[in-house]
Parts: structure tokens; C-alpha cells; sequence
């Protein structure tokens, strides 16, 4: 449990740059990112796919793949501590340990010639303690604390024995053994049905309340957002377009990218043979951005001054744009 205060941070990634060494050149694909995360909140981070999501959470974890993956430049600070700068051994204790990751499909997640059993304990066994029946049976009891039915037996199982729900909380029971201070959750009901995600989800709210933890929530839903978050992320080619409060981003969405996103969403008010509004054309390849902002050649309030890189800026104490026009473009109100 995070012996932070509720208004202290717990995470706090400033001015994040990763980039990739490829055979076209070196590639950014997290360029300047900031946000913070406090304990018992929940943060979230959205956007459409290859927008830099996952790779801002590998960057906290320094889980980037190597050797052409590299945290270029800013911090990344958990309790105060910067971890770009830990050496590895000393990051190995942290992953897991102070922060949790439950990635997105359990099946990749889990090792599939390995018992539950096994790969539960050895978290214990890295982090905890020594004594392997302390393990198991800590183990058994985060099982329980998931909600799995006859922990014991699932211990003994294989990941492919359990359905796609019980893998998942199996995943999360991982990603919590130690008691994190925060975790990343990356798409972490993609691959699940419908009733299966409102459990996972519930879930982590429960726990989140139970332990006072900090949560990072990747993805591209904006329901899970509405339902989880406190704070969102909007990210687009690897940028912040658009960051503040929940309320305030799904009420007034400032960056034109942000209201596209929300005008997409189907709601109860929408004639049902009405073509719901989409955003023209794809993200930008890393390997050829824009010059300036990176979403003007999508964006229906292209000026002159697009070719210029936006600043986030306030929109309120809390809320801010990278839009050049920001203050020019009606102010909108989804509901």
C-alpha cells in the first residue's frame, strides 16, 4: 500500500521522449509527455492505435525492447525517485514490486508450460520472501482476493486450463502480489466479452480502493474511461493533444482530435441508420510526420499557423490544448 499522501504524486513522467533505432533512421515515438498520478487516482490514457500509448508505459517500466529502444530524454519519477536513471538491478526490484503491470492479453502474459501456481509464487519469491510455502500460500490468498474460485486448485493448473476472464485475473493478481504503489493497466480487457470487462473493471476499482493504488489505464475506449479515470491523457502520434479532468474533457473537448473522438461514440439520442461522424484519414507514420502540428492534415480548422509545432496551453488551471486555435473554434459541449 502507497504510503503517500492523497495530494502528493506518486508517478510523475515529465517531458518523456522515447525514440527506436530503425533502418529508417531513429524514430520518437513518445515526444515530450508529461502527466502525474496520485494515490487512489486514476489516470487515463487514450488514443487511437500507434499513437504511443504502450510504448509510454514500457518507458515507466523500462521494458522498451532492446537493443533499439531508448528513453531519449525527460524523467520519470515514482515517490521522487528517478527510474531513467536506476541501474538495472535496482529496476528489477521496482517492476513488480512498486509497480505492477497487467498487460493486455493474458495469454502472452502468462507462460503456458508453467502452473499459475508457479508463476504467482515467483513473484512472491522475487520480491517477499524466501521460503517457497510462504509463497504458495500467498499466492492462494491474492487468487481468493481476484475473486477465483477454488484457488488451491487453480494453483496447480495451466494458464490454458482457465478462461479467458480467470487468465486475466490471474494477470492482475500478479500485476497487485506486492502491494504496488502503481499500476499499469494496458488495454486490459481488450481480448474479454462484454460482461467479462464490467467484472474486470469493477474489480480494479475494488482493489484500487482496498489498497490505495495508483492506476495508469491504457486505452483506446472511452466508456472505460468515462467509468475509471479521474485525469485523461488524450496522446496522438506520439504527442499530448489534449490532458485534464474527465468532466471536463468528455464535456468540453477543446483539441479538434478530442471532439472527433467523443462525436464518434454511438449514444442513445443517435437515429439508428445515422452515420456516425469518423476522422478522415490515418496517423501519421513516425517515419513521416507533419511538420508542425501533427494532426493538421486531418483536422477540419487547418490554418497557416498549423505548420507550426502547438504548445499545450491552459484552457483552465487543470485542462490544457495543443491547438493553436483553441480559442478561436466554438466551444463545444458533448453530452
Amino acid at each position: 500500500m502507497s504510503d503517500s499522501s492523497p495530494s502528493s504524486p506518486v508517478l510523475e513522467v515529465e517531458n518523456l521522449v522515447t525514440t527506436f533505432d530503425t533502418d529508417a533512421g531513429t524514430l520518437t515515438a513518445v515526444d515530450g509527455v508529461s502527466f502525474t498520478v496520485k494515490a487512489g487516482q486514476t489516470v487515463g490514457i487514450v488514443g487511437e492505435s500507434g499513437c504511443g500509448k504502450s510504448v509510454t508505459a514500457l518507458s515507466i517500466m523500462r521494458l522498451l525492447p532492446q537493443p533499439m529502444g531508448q528513453i531519449a530524454g525527460g524523467q520519470i519519477r515514482l515517490q521522487g525517485r528517478d527510474l531513467v536513471a536506476l541501474p538495472i538491478d535496482e529496476m528489477q526490484q521496482i517492476r513488480g514490486g512498486k509497480i505492477g503491470m497487467i498487460f493486455q492479453e493474458p495469454m502472452t502474459a502468462l507462460n503456458p508450460v508453467h502452473t499459475i501456481g508457479r508463476q504467482l509464487s515467483e513473484v512472491f519469491l522475487l520480491h517477499l520472501t524466501k521460503d517457497p510455502k510462504d509463497a504458495w500460500q500467498r499466492g492462494v490468498t491474492m487468487l481468493q482476493k481476484v475473486g477465483i474460485p477454488a484457488p488451491e486448485e487453480r494453483m496447480h493448473e495451466y494458464p490454458h486450463q482457465l478462461s479467458g476472464g480467470m487468465r486475466q485475473r490471474v494477470v492482475i493478481a500478479m500485476a497487485l502480489a506486492c502491494e504496488p504503489s502503481v499500476v499499469i493497466a494496458d488495454e486490459p480487457t481488450t481480448a474479454l466479452d462484454v460482461t467479462i470487462q464490467a467484472q474486470i473493471l469493477e474489480l480494479m476499482q475494488q482493489l484500487q480502493r482496498d489498497l490505495g493504488l495508483a492506476i495508469v489505464l491504457i486505452t483506446h475506449d472511452l466508456g472505460v474511461v468515462a467509468e475509471m479515470c479521474d485525469e485523461v491523457v488524450v496522446m496522438y502520434a506520439g504527442r499530448v493533444a489534449e490532458s485534464g479532468p474527465v468532466e471536463s474533457i468528455f464535456n468540453h473537448p477543446t483539441h479538434p482530435y478530442t471532439r472527433g473522438l467523443l462525436a464518434s461514440i454511438p449514444r442513445l439520442s443517435t437515429p439508428r441508420k445515422a452515420k456516425l461522424p469518423i476522422i478522415e484519414g490515418m496517423v501519421p507514420s513516425l517515419a513521416d510526420l507533419p511538420v508542425g502540428c501533427r494532426f493538421q492534415n486531418r483536422c477540419p480548422h487547418r490554418d497557416d499557423r498549423c505548420v507550426e509545432l502547438p504548445p499545450l496551453e491552459a484552457v483552465t488551471p487543470d485542462h490544457h490544448c495543443a491547438c493553436h486555435r483553441w480559442r478561436e473554434i466554438p466551444a463545444a459541449n458533448v453530452t
